[in-house]
């Protein structure tokens, strides 16, 4: 009787946990967030602490504040980077005369409309020009237009009070080495407390690697990119580096988003210059410079960050990412290294007795 009843106040505690894993789960993800932020932070939390000058020393408090501010201020100095350059963007593509457009692409349009009358696609006595027109406006609607205002001004406004929560979780991370592990702690049994102190410690050791050598990966990329675009004379170089070092980090499908959005900007800046006759050089510059970085990015950085930073063999790696993206798709791709090496160094903790687990983690 007394195990029925233990076994069955395991699984109510069980289901109690799953309910408030699920009902504040935003609070996790704002507790992971911040807690990666730390990891990237403490090197340079330890950096401040270390000055001197005569007797004097900066207080830890100051050093934590001090690491937050120049986080913080190198993502603001990003957005006030390339904001102004989106916007230009914007306005550039604004100006594109439509007309012109139509005029240039009437011959190759007239011939796609008598083939998409032959074979019915296309209702009788409506052109090409008046369909597209047609699916464009229903689209553009009113209604469309003040859901699409209204959905931002939410995110806008659920983004600032998640970014200040964040920020203000991390400040204590950053001050407090020990408050990431001890919040941990609190949930588990005591008899596993040096267990997980290990594969705490193991974790943050191996995820701190992988998140510098991202962040290294991004600028390496975004570099790349400008400079070839800058000495091939594409227009809005750092622009494109921009987006490009940013979505190459997508395993494998990065490529492919970088260079639809590289094509989207630069032909857009082409067309509202008016600079027809460059187009097509112009997709094989962008197209060349994209796939080229990604070939460099994946025979010299992500066997680096991949493979040395966690202490995983490039297949393995592969594999996970493929795991990754079958389940949550993008997202899933991005945390499914991370992810792995948590699982890992607790599977070295708890189950190396196993040798599958003794193989995976004989490195770490």
């Amino acid at each position: 009787m007394d195990r029925i009843l233990k076994t069955i106040g395991i699984i109510l505690v069980i289901i109690l946990g799953g309910y408030l894993i699920w009902r504040f789960s935003f609070l996790i993800v704002y507790l992971v967030i911040a807690a990666g932020i730390s990891f990237i932070g403490h090197p340079i939390v330890r950096f401040f602490d270390h000055i001197r000058i005569r007797k004097l020393h900066v207080p830890h408090g100051i050093s934590a504040f001090i690491t937050l501010f120049l986080l913080i201020a190198c993502l603001f100095s990003l957005v006030a980077l390339f904001v102004p350059l989106i916007f230009q963007e914007a306005q550039s593509i604004l100006q594109i005369d439509l007309n012109k457009i139509s005029r240039v692409i009437e011959n190759p349009l007239t011939s796609i409309q008598n083939e998409l009358n032959r074979f019915g696609l296309l209702p009788s006595g409506q052109t090409l020009q008046e369909f597209i027109a047609d699916k464009a406006k229903s689209f553009v609607s009113i209604t469309s237009v003040t859901s699409f205002l209204n959905g931002l001004l939410g995110f806008a406004g659920s983004f600032f009070i998640d970014l200040f929560s964040i920020i203000f979780i991390a400040f204590f991370f950053l001050k407090d080495d020990h408050l990431f592990e001890s919040i941990v702690l609190m949930v588990l049994p005591e008899k596993y407390s040096e267990a997980t102190h290990k594969v705490l410690f193991s974790s943050i050791k191996l995820l701190r690697r992988y998140l510098i050598g991202v962040i290294i990966e991004i600028i390496g990329g975004m570099t790349l990119i400008t400079l070839a675009f800058l000495l091939l004379g594409v227009k809005n170089a750092l622009l494109l580096g921009f987006f490009g070092g940013l979505i190459n980090i997508i395993p494998y499908l990065g490529p492919i988003f970088g260079t639809a959005m590289g094509l989207t900007i630069g032909l857009a800046s082409a067309i509202a210059a008016g600079e027809y006759a460059t187009i097509t050089s112009l997709a094989i510059k962008i197209t060349a410079v994209f796939f080229g970085v990604h070939f460099l990015d994946t025979m010299v950085f992500q066997p680096i960050i991949y493979s040395n930073s966690v202490k995983a063999h490039p297949l393995e790696i592969f594999i996970v990412i493929l795991i990754g993206g079958s389940l949550g798709g993008i997202l899933g791709m991005l945390i499914a290294v991370p992810c792995y090496t948590i699982l890992r160094v607790i599977a070295r903790e708890f189950f190396s007795k196993f040798r599958l687990v003794e193989k995976l983690t004989r490195n770490i």
